[in-house]
């Protein structure tokens, strides 16, 4: 058969094992026409070993995790999905955007999904930057709709525990898409009080960890992502900086 990763339009590893690959194969089988289960049984045999993640183990895992935080308030909204399929034509292209959103609507209706062994597979495999562009996508989902319900922001939160983000990464990501009071000491990771050399030390760490270099091995498709994450810091530092006069 032609190999999924070709038809795709991205090589896979790890994803097409485990429980994200029980979930691919069930979609495959069930909802995408040209796929016996046998020929999917045998891709999944061959799967490979590979522990560093690549650019389509990287979009699976988008997929399953979207799939997730869409449903968790019980509703599915066409915005979301909007987000989505127009996130991956930006960051793929229009063909492989739509062979993946078609996986999509059938990892949406798959409703055996376990969140806890998917991002334990995940947390294996993927660095920390790859983990946190996954939170950063989430958030970008749930907002996508105009508000985020108190389910979907639990949803998120789950799934960041799991994935090993702890509460300070968790609350950075998500200050990028909530105008509150004092959002950009938040995205810095510091309180309101923190000096102005803590501020600089703050910046300086926060460039590090979300400097789009961490995100190369994943290909440039997803670069744009990191990018914005590096923006919003930035940002952050400028307006405080302003705020203080420096």
């Amino acid at each position: 058969m032609a190999s999924f990763s070709k038809w795709l339009g991205a090589g896979l590893g790890w994803t097409f094992g485990g429980p994200i690959g029980g979930i691919l194969g069930y979609v495959l089988g069930s909802f995408v026409d040209g796929f016996s289960e046998s020929e999917i049984r045998e891709y999944q045999n061959e799967a490979r070993s590979n522990t560093n993640t690549g650019s389509g183990d990287f979009e699976m895992s988008l997929l399953v995790l979207a799939a997730i935080v869409i449903k968790a308030d019980g509703k599915i909204d066409k915005r979301e999905l909007d987000f989505v399929r127009s996130t991956f034509i930006g960051m793929y292209g229009d063909s492989r955007a739509n062979r993946a959103f078609k996986l999509f609507k059938g990892i949406i209706a798959d409703n055996n999904i376990s969140t806890r062994q998917v991002c334990m597979q995940i947390n294996r495999h993927m660095t920390h930057a790859s983990r946190l562009q996954l939170l950063h996508f989430l958030f970008g989902v749930a907002k996508s709709d105009g508000s985020v319900s108190e389910v979907e922001m639990h949803k998120i939160h789950t799934i960041a525990g799991y994935l090993n983000i702890n509460e300070h990464d968790f609350i950075s990501i998500k200050a990028m898409f909530y105008s509150e009071i004092n959002s950009s000491y938040k995205i810095l990771e510091i309180d309101k009080n923190a000096s102005d050399t803590e501020l600089k030390k703050a910046y300086r760490k926060m460039v590090k960890k979300y400097h789009p270099d961490k995100l190369r091995n994943l290909g440039p498709e997803h670069l744009e992502g990191a990018e914005e994450k590096f923006r919003q810091v930035q940002s952050a530092y400028e307006h405080i900086q302003k705020e203080r006069g420096l």
